[in-house]
């Protein structure tokens, strides 16, 4: 198996389904660091493989990328092995707008496609990119740019549940963080007019008092299922990933076994 910056670890040859797991915007593959040994004592046999996106944690010093399209062509490329296996996908926010666009781009060349996406805490492409611009003040600028002060910004991500409270004494570790953030908001917006749809069965995640994106724009990525869809609500915010994790295990643990069985679907090109 080739090697990647993308992963931190090779793919165990012998599972019967891959997990790769798209981080949101300023997060990285930690968010999913417990995955393995939680998804194992619920009886689902997977291989959890969080994907390491560039300028951040472990490759913390390499250029981030500020646009969709080459992200997913270098993702595409140096996952090719891997996703020629039995796998599914699971995205979360910014990751369920790179899932996407990573299975439009495999659809339309013919490569192998996942078994299944779970994608959650998005909108769907058709909709604008969510904007931190509640009461913090924090937005977009039309160019895509987070145009807020790091301290709106700052307290805009503490209020979704994304940021601690305490961070906020700590400067040093918000020019860190802050800079990814950014950089990750340019890219969501770079994305452009929606695709087509997907010849993949899409899992749909919300949480229920999510104050940036609502349930019903999450249930509007149903037009992009050519295969079914199938939506769950979760308690928690917009990052019931981490405040939910066990719920939203819970949910997701079934679907590895329902798709751990079956043959690798393939794309015709579109």
């Amino acid at each position: 198996m080739t090697t990647t910056e993308y992963l931190a670890r090779a793919p165990r040859p012998h599972a019967p389904v891959r997990l790769l797991c798209l981080p949101f915007a300023g997060g990285g593959a930690s968010a999913y660091a417990r995955w393995q040994r939680e998804l194992d004592a619920r009886g689902a046999s997977v291989d959890v493989l969080p994907v390491r996106l560039p300028g951040r944690e472990g490759r913390f010093g390499e250029p981030r990328f500020t646009e969709l399209a080459p992200l997913v062509q270098e993702l595409d490329e140096e996952l090719d092995e891997v996703l020629a296996s039995p796998h599914l996908l699971y995205g979360h926010s910014m990751g369920a707008l790179i899932a996407y666009a990573l299975m439009r781009r495999r659809q339309e060349r013919g490569a192998p496609l996942p078994r299944a996406a779970l994608l959650a805490a998005y909108r769907a492409p058709h909709l604008p990119p969510p904007r931190l611009d509640s009461d913090t003040g924090a937005g977009a600028g039309t160019d895509g740019s987070c145009v807020a002060s790091d301290s709106n910004l700052a307290r805009a991500l503490v209020a979704l549940g994304g940021l601690p409270e305490a961070l906020l004494g700590h400067p040093e570790w918000l020019r860190a963080l802050l800079p990814v953030v950014r950089d990750d908001l340019a890219l969501c917006a770079s994305a452009g007019p929606a695709g087509g749809s997907v010849r993949v069965p899409l899992h749909l995640f919300a949480g229920a008092d999510d104050s940036l994106v609502r349930t019903s724009e999450v249930t509007a990525w149903r037009r992009y299922a050519a295969r079914g869809c199938e939506v769950r609500v979760l308690p928690g915010g917009h990052f019931f990933l981490r405040t939910h994790e066990g719920w939203l295990l819970d949910e997701v643990a079934p679907l590895v076994r329902r798709y751990g069985g079956r043959r690798t679907v393939h794309a015709a090109a579109s």
